[in-house]
């Protein structure tokens, strides 16, 4: 059982910055990879960003060189700091840990205004 609770979305507007957290509960210690992921108005779910327990990192080329993914492992966190935002970074980000399984959040909204 893991639980994952993301907060840090809002309203932003082009060229603005957002930090979204992720803290996760439950039987966490076999977690080894956590990432972001996004799901825009009328578009499949895709991949943002992903980090290992190590510290091993992988972004979208969407986002490179203005997202950056941490993780703090006493706290059991996942961070994604947003910088230089667009209108198309507009969508529902979801947290994401694997154990022997996939585990999601509820979601939290980020909206980019132009």
């Amino acid at each position: 059982q893991v639980q994952l609770v993301e907060s840090g979305g809002g309203l932003v507007q082009a060229g603005g910055s957002l930090r979204l957290s992720c803290t996760a509960s439950g039987m966490i210690f076999s977690i080894n990879t956590m990432g972001w992921y996004r799901q825009g108005p009328g578009n499949q779910r895709e991949l943002v960003a992903t980090i290992t327990s190590g510290g091993y990192t992988n972004y979208a080329d969407s986002v490179k060189g203005r997202f950056t993914i941490s993780r703090d492992n006493a706290k059991n966190t996942v961070y994604l700091q947003m910088n230089s935002l667009k209108p198309e970074d507009t969508a529902v980000y979801y947290c994401y840990g694997q154990t022997t399984r996939g585990y999601w959040g509820q979601g939290t909204q980020v909206t980019v205004s132009s």
